[in-house]
């Protein structure tokens, strides 16, 4: 049984992940650079990408939640910390109290509740212009935040992605809160957020999808490398007659004899209908676009100009995350943790 492996993987690219952590924590400048691993690493794997990138230097994680948390808690080195982004409900303080990650408190309530249960260094969420997660900055959060032993206060960015007047209001209220409440650290810029430049890094970033081969802004596109690269084996070769239809409500009719390769990949893995018609495998340089509809398990794919693919090969899908996005009609973000367990995820 230890010779398993699924028809499906993803080949992760090390190097590629680390060149990509250490490329944006050079353009924060005198920053510290850490890493957003929630949703399991962005669907890589959370505990490769953290020691990977503890090994390489970064000293702070950020996940979404304590179960995410308690995963990760036992590769927690000295020096190396991990901050729960979505703070702390009632049912997580017995956790929450005897763990070393820190709740990153993003209400007054969850405020309230830390302090009322003798709750120990935390961080703090500042909503600045995202209405989303936060105290409110029009708020007097240097006294909401009186008494806490406050390692970090954050704000997130909501559209550094674009060229918006919101970002350059978010930093100036961010600037006044730092003037004001007393913290360790302060902490503004997501992976869209760093290409905007140092004012916006502060002492820490914290970037996401840039590090697994997101392209947040086109500042970041010469330096940013592809990390995640899913490939799929080959089921079955057949040939398909003219006129006959292909899948799922014969969306695509053979207009002359072909040959169609099916691969073990569909929308249950992650790789969903809107590449109907429209994704592509790669076998080497040689490009197979996808035939017909993608259905829940399985994908076809001409190879009618690839005599020699057979059954049992494996094709290389194309998911370099900005065009697989323009294709799919899907975000980067969602091309990647949408990716499914079925996948056997293998680091180079």
């Amino acid at each position: 049984m230890n010779d398993f492996s699924a028809p499906l993987r993803l080949r992760l690219d090390g190097d590629a992940l680390l060149s990509n952590w250490r490329w944006l924590k050079g353009q924060g400048g005198a920053a510290a650079c850490g890493a957003a691993i929630k949703a399991n690493g962005y669907g890589l794997g959370a505990a490769e990408v953290m020691r990977r990138l503890a090994d390489a230097g970064c000293r702070d994680f950020f996940v979404s939640n304590w179960a995410e948390a308690i995963l990760l808690e036992p590769l927690l080195e000295p020096g190396v910390s991990l901050s729960v982004l979505h703070g702390v409900r009632e049912e997580d303080i017995a956790v929450a109290l005897a763990s070393r990650a820190r709740p990153v408190l993003c209400s007054e309530g969850q405020v309230a509740r830390w302090k009322a249960a003798g709750g120990g260094p935390c961080d703090v969420m500042v909503d600045t212009g995202m209405n989303r997660l936060g105290l409110g900055w029009r708020g007097d959060v240097a006294a909401q935040t009186e008494g806490l032993q406050l390692r970090t206060l954050l704000s997130h960015l909501a559209s550094a992605d674009e060229d918006t007047p919101l970002s350059s209001s978010q930093l100036e209220r961010f600037t006044a809160l730092r003037q004001s409440v007393a913290a360790e650290r302060y902490s503004l810029a997501n992976s869209a957020g760093i290409c905007l430049g140092t004012d916006y890094a502060f002492d820490m970033t914290r970037p996401g999808i840039a590090l697994y081969g997101g392209i947040p802004r086109l500042e970041a596109a010469a330096h940013i490398r592809q990390v995640v690269f899913p490939e799929a084996q080959i089921l079955q070769r057949r040939r398909v007659p003219a006129g006959d239809a292909i899948g799922y409500n014969a969306t695509h009719v053979a207009d002359t004899d072909m040959e169609i390769a099916v691969l073990n990949l569909g929308y249950a893995d992650g790789y969903l209908r809107g590449f109907s018609g429209r994704g592509a495998m790669y076998r080497e340089q040689q490009r197979l676009p996808v035939i017909g509809r993608v259905s829940m398990d399985l994908t076809a794919v001409d190879v009618s100009g690839a005599p020699d693919i057979a059954e049992g090969e494996w094709l290389t899908v194309d998911y370099a995350l900005p065009g697989a996005a323009a294709i799919s009609g899907l975000s980067q973000y969602e091309l990647l943790t949408g990716l499914g367990a079925r996948f056997d995820r293998i680091w180079a």
